[in-house]
């Protein structure tokens, strides 16, 4: 018996149409009830089909992000919290989002804060870096595609092969594609296990120029983690659990792309921080616009070392947040 597997079968034109067809009544339902403004209960009658159908489209539509979603106004007291922020911390802008009625979709909202935020900042000839995590993979949610020209997006850190839908280079590749931009990544683990084959990496395996063109950025979109065990940074297993406890022990409050600091907003002189493979994080205090997405009371003392560290000037977070950082 032969253990060779069975061979693909091609695709047929019939199969194609079908899905093209599912794609064109998908679209069709979510113009219904974005556009039109009909409801779930009008569209299912019109088309005869039913209710949970409907509602199964419009969520496969969003998640295909062949809906996106913009909401234009300010809500008042989220507009005073901007106002204090900017004045308080120095920033060029703030962009504060309601509460979520549920505390697990807070990354949701700030992501997606940020994205429209990104969006309306883009013009040609603009370069945007990228940091990662789980607040800024949603803003992918409203990224418009705009017609800009030579547009360039950076990842700032390294890959994480375990874990494909967080992964910077996943995210950057997302979101340039998103953009119509060019993407250059950091072909890099995010830590590897010494300084010296940082350094090899670097100036040796070409990755040199890719931090070169970081340092013609006009934006830098950053993350923050704080020191949980259930923060990103730690979930994949990147950083053992003793060098936390090492880390925390010498005051750290949380990392920005693994670069892990004190409240003060100091890079900590530990090993792990000269093993990232990160763009410096005193080449991106140089950026222009230094956008930090981030929320949350587990992150507050994170997001105030933060600030420090990057000399953030744009901070886009949510109410409560704001609230603390301002208390």
């Amino acid at each position: 018996m032969s253990s060779e597997p069975a061979p693909r079968k091609a695709k047929s034109p019939q199969g194609e149409r079908g899905a093209g067809r599912i794609a064109r009544n998908r679209m069709r339902i979510a113009w219904m009830y974005y556009v039109e403004g009909l409801t779930q209960h009008e569209i299912a009658e019109r088309l005869g089909i039913g209710r949970v159908t409907v509602v199964r489209n419009i969520n496969e539509a969003i998640r295909q992000r062949e809906v996106k979603i913009w909401i234009e106004g300010d809500v008042a007291e989220c507009f005073a919290l901007e106002t204090e922020l900017k004045h308080r911390f120095g920033l060029l802008d703030a962009v504060v989002v309601p509460e979520p009625t549920s505390p697990g979709h807070l990354s949701k909202v700030i992501g997606v804060a940020a994205g429209m935020y990104v969006s309306d900042a883009l013009t040609d000839n603009m370069t945007v870096g990228l940091g990662w995590g789980a607040t800024l993979y949603e803003s992918l949610q409203t990224l418009a595609p705009r017609e800009l020209s030579n547009v360039q997006v950076i990842s700032l850190l390294g890959g994480i092969v375990q874990a494909r839908r967080f992964n910077p280079a996943e995210f950057a590749w997302q979101f340039a594609r998103s953009v119509g931009a060019d993407c250059y990544l950091l072909q890099a683990p995010a830590v590897v296990d010494s300084p010296e084959t940082r350094e090899a990496l670097i100036e040796r395996c070409g990755l040199s120029e890719v931090i070169q063109r970081a340092e013609r950025c006009d934006m830098a979109l950053m993350g923050v983690g704080a020191m949980a065990e259930t923060s990103t940074v730690f979930r994949f297993g990147l950083i053992t659990p003793q060098e936390r406890e090492d880390l925390q022990r010498m005051g750290a409050v949380g990392d920005v792309m693994f670069n892990f600091f004190n409240a003060q907003g100091e890079l900590l002189d530990h090993p792990v921080n000269s093993r990232v493979m990160s763009v410096p994080i005193g080449l991106l205090r140089r950026v222009p616009t230094r956008v930090i997405a981030a929320g949350g009371q587990d992150k507050l003392e994170s997001l105030r070392g933060a600030l420090r560290l990057t000399a953030c000037n744009v901070l886009i977070t949510n109410e409560e947040t704001a609230r603390a950082l301002l208390a």
